[in-house]
C-alpha cells in the first residue's frame, strides 16, 4: 500500500510541474504577443486618420496602438495631465506653449509631424481683395490661433501688425492699420467655423485645416487665401516631460516620420496637411 502511495505521490507531483511549466510558457508567449500599449489622443482628422496608417507599422515593432479622438482642443491636454493619454497628437508649438504657461502643465514637444496651412473661406467673395470695407470676418476665439490668423491677413495686404512683437502671438490690439475697417469676430469655438461657413454667416471665415477637412472643407481649393509651407505651426507629438526619451514614444515618432506617412499625407490630402520631419 505504501508502495503504491509514494507512487502516487510521485505522479501527482509530475503533473503539477508539468501543468506549471505549460502554464509559465504560456505567459511568456502571450506577454511577448502583446507587447507596449501606447494610448494617444487625438483629433478625429487629419491627426487620428494618420495614427490609424502607422498603427499596423507599430505594431510589426511590438507597439499596440490605442487611439483615443477628440472633438476640442482642451480636453487632450487635460487627459495627458492626468495620465489618461502616453501622449497626444492635435496641437501646434505655439498652442502647446501657451497651455504650458496657462495651466503649468509640464508638456513638451516629442516631434513635429506636419502642418495644417490654415485657410480663409468666404461663401460671398471669391479674393480677398473683394472683400468691402468693414468686412465681417469671424474667427476662433483661441487666442492662441490669433496670431498665426493676423499674420495671414497681414501677408495678404489686409492689415498691418505692431512693428517688434512675436507675431505668433499677435492679438487683435496688436492691429496697428486697417485701412478697410475689417470687423475682427473671435467669440466661436474653432470646430463650430465649418459650419458657420456654410450656413453663409460674416464676410468671410478663418478656419484650421483639421476642422476644415473634418467639415468636407478642401483647403486647398476652397478657401480664398491659404497659408504657405513655410507656416512655423507645426503640429506635434505631444508628451510629459521626460516622457520623450521612452523607447515607445521615439518609435512613435520615427514611424510617423516614415517616408510611407509622409507619402500617405501628401496622398490623402493633396496639400491640406503637408508633412514634416523635425
Amino acid at each position: 500500500m505504501k508502495k503504491w502511495l509514494t507512487l502516487l505521490l510521485a505522479l501527482t507531483i509530475v503533473l503539477a510541474l508539468g501543468a506549471c511549466g505549460k502554464s509559465e510558457e504560456k505567459s511568456e508567449g502571450s506577454s511577448e504577443k502583446d507587447g507596449k500599449t501606447l494610448v494617444v489622443g487625438a483629433s478625429t482628422v487629419p491627426h487620428a486618420e494618420i495614427l490609424e496608417k502607422a498603427k499596423p507599422i507599430l505594431k510589426e515593432k511590438g507597439i499596440d496602438l490605442q487611439i483615443k479622438t477628440f472633438t476640442d482642443y482642451v480636453l487632450p491636454n487635460k487627459a495627458l495631465e492626468s495620465k489618461e493619454l502616453d501622449a497626444n497628437y492635435f496641437q501646434h508649438i505655439p498652442y502647446l506653449e501657451s497651455q504650458n504657461k496657462e495651466f503649468g502643465y509640464d508638456f513638451v514637444n516629442a516631434g513635429g509631424i506636419h502642418i495644417e496651412p490654415i485657410g480663409i473661406y468666404s461663401k460671398k467673395y471669391k479674393k480677398l481683395s473683394d472683400l468691402p470695407e468693414g468686412a465681417h470676418l469671424i474667427m476662433s476665439n483661441s487666442v492662441a490661433d490669433h496670431g498665426r490668423l493676423l499674420s495671414l491677413l497681414e501677408k495678404e495686404g489686409l492689415i498691418k501688425l505692431k512693428d517688434g512683437i512675436d507675431k505668433t502671438k499677435a492679438e487683435i490690439k496688436d492691429v496697428v492699420e486697417n485701412p478697410k475697417k475689417l470687423k475682427f469676430d473671435a467669440n466661436y469655438e474653432a470646430k463650430l467655423l465649418p459650419q458657420i461657413f456654410n450656413n453663409g454667416e460674416g464676410d468671410a471665415v478663418l478656419i484650421n485645416s483639421n476642422y476644415a477637412i473634418d467639415g468636407g472643407l478642401n483647403p486647398v481649393k476652397d478657401s480664398i487665401a491659404i497659408e504657405d509651407k513655410e507656416s512655423p505651426y507645426v503640429n506635434v507629438i505631444a508628451v510629459r516631460k521626460g516622457d520623450e526619451d521612452k523607447e515607445a514614444i521615439k518609435t512613435l515618432v520615427e514611424v510617423l516620420h516614415s517616408k510611407e506617412i509622409q507619402d500617405f499625407i501628401l496622398e490623402k490630402y493633396e496639400g491640406a496637411v503637408v508633412p514634416v520631419s523635425e
